[in-house]
């Protein structure tokens, strides 16, 4: 590869990261009445993967929450869901070659929500998340050259609070008046539990 070539490359990359840098300063995409309730992350069974900088739950976990409490804790709804994270495996990108041995940061994490009102988690099945470390001048020739395992940790926490966002946004339906009377009503003939979330359009 040519010396412009791979200059070129780097500057799409710093720009491509730019066009992405994190939206915290935009309003938050509206889905419904939501307030965050609890927000809780447990690391404990966390398995690092390949080669890899070793992180300990309590890190994990304080980074999440911080992460997720900065983009969720800005909808201000009367109605409180929690959220529980389990940090199921992960990879700290360790320094390689660049461009020829240039791994990648990921993070696996399982996460499940919970109606405060009606006591029930409103998703069926936990959801399962394959979390990437965002592109920028920086990662493209291996985050474990150019950041420290705290930045990795943070720009991997900062991606999964986005993807844990946006799920929420598609899943409106499980938000509306409709779908939080009807958990709140059959929790009350019925007990706690795992009710299916609704669905329809």
């Amino acid at each position: 590869m040519g010396m412009r070539a791979l200059f070129s490359g780097i500057v799409a990359a710093v720009l491509l990261s730019a066009c992405a840098r994190d939206d915290l300063s935009q309003p938050p995409k509206d889905f419904g009445d939501f307030a965050l309730g609890y927000n809780v992350v447990v690391a404990k069974n966390a398995k690092p993967v390949g080669p890899s900088r070793k992180a300990t739950a309590e890190e994990w976990e304080t980074t999440l929450k911080s992460a997720i409490d900065a983009r969720m804790g800005r909808y201000e709804g009367e109605k409180l869901y929690h959220i529980g994270v389990g940090v199921d495996a992960y990879a700290l990108a360790v320094p390689g070659v660049p461009l020829v041995l240039s791994p990648k940061s990921v993070l696996a994490i399982t996460v499940n929500v919970w109606d405060d009102t009606a006591q029930r988690k409103i998703n069926a099945e936990p959801k399962q998340f394959t979390v990437l470390e965002s592109l920028s001048g920086g990662t493209v020739i291996g985050s474990g050259l150019t950041q420290s395992k705290e930045e990795q940790m943070a720009n991997l926490s900062a991606n999964a609070a986005r993807l844990i966002n946006d799920w929420l946004v598609e899943n409106a339906a499980w938000f509306t008046p409709e779908a939080s009377g009807a958990r709140a009503a059959l929790a009350a003939t019925m007990g706690s539990g795992v009710v299916p979330a609704p669905t329809g359009n």
